[in-house]
């Protein structure tokens, strides 16, 4: 199986950054790592092992980026309106560095926007903002507002409310998009998996109402126990990737 490391110093986000490369063909995953998670995670908890014969069969082509989650939603000593800017760095991060990475490692190839726990919040953000990208989005064990309490899980806005908040919080902003929007959407194949004991396990439901609402097909994959660990999204992207 091809396995690349690259790193280079980014121009968005003002530091060095690393990811990698599994495959050599097939669909792009633009696989985010879970909470305050590392670009080898997914490596490192087998994941990637997981769905070795569909990356060497040459059906996907997986890249494990970085996270700044400490640097952003989980930076503890920064105010919340830092939190979101920190954020928007990182996305353009994605948008202008690593996504022409994947257009020239893998031109013409459809891309899947993929994560777990807060990576699938970064997958569904990212895929729901800019919809013209992605052909397929895969939300595993996700929370998909972060502005709330939510049994353990803190609000990491602490009540902090802005524009940029409200556009960067799909279970805030999707009920309130327009046509054009909807439309794009619903090309998209959009998947969502989570526990039935998962705290997490509102907030797909509500996302998955809004869906539904708006006439935007998905599936909602509810599974058995908390399913928020490796051992399972080892199964789930078997499933859904």
């Amino acid at each position: 199986m091809n396995r690349e490391y690259h790193k280079w110093y980014s121009p968005s986000l003002q530091r060095d950054m690393e990811l990698l490369v599994f495959g050599h063909a097939g669909a792009a995953v633009l696989f985010f790592p879970a909470r305050m998670g590392r670009f080898y995670d997914y490596e490192n908890w087998r994941m990637i092992e997981a769905i070795r014969d569909k990356i060497e069969q040459g059906h996907l082509q997986v890249y494990c980026v970085d996270s700044v989650d400490t640097e952003s939603f989980y930076c503890d000593s920064c105010h919340p309106s830092a939190k979101v800017d920190r954020y928007l760095q990182y996305e353009q991060y994605i948008l202008q560095e690593v996504i022409p990475l994947i257009h020239r490692k893998s031109p013409g190839a459809a891309m899947i926007s993929a994560g777990c726990s807060l990576g699938a919040y970064h997958a569904v953000n990212f895929a729901f903002k800019h919809p013209n990208l992605f052909s397929k989005v895969a939300g595993m064990s996700g929370r998909y507002e972060l502005g709330q309490q939510i049994s353990h899980y803190r609000d990491l806005l602490q009540g902090y409310w802005s524009e940029n908040v409200y556009f960067n919080m799909p279970n805030q902003y999707l009920p309130g998009i327009g046509d054009s929007w909807l439309h794009a959407l619903r090309s998209i194949d959009i998947v969502l998996a989570v526990g039935k004991e998962d705290p997490f396990l509102g907030s797909n439901l509500y996302l998955s109402q809004v869906l539904h609402s708006k006439g935007i097909p998905h599936a909602l994959h509810i599974w058995d126990e908390e399913a928020h660990r490796p051992r399972y999204w080892r199964k789930m992207v078997r499933l859904y990737l």
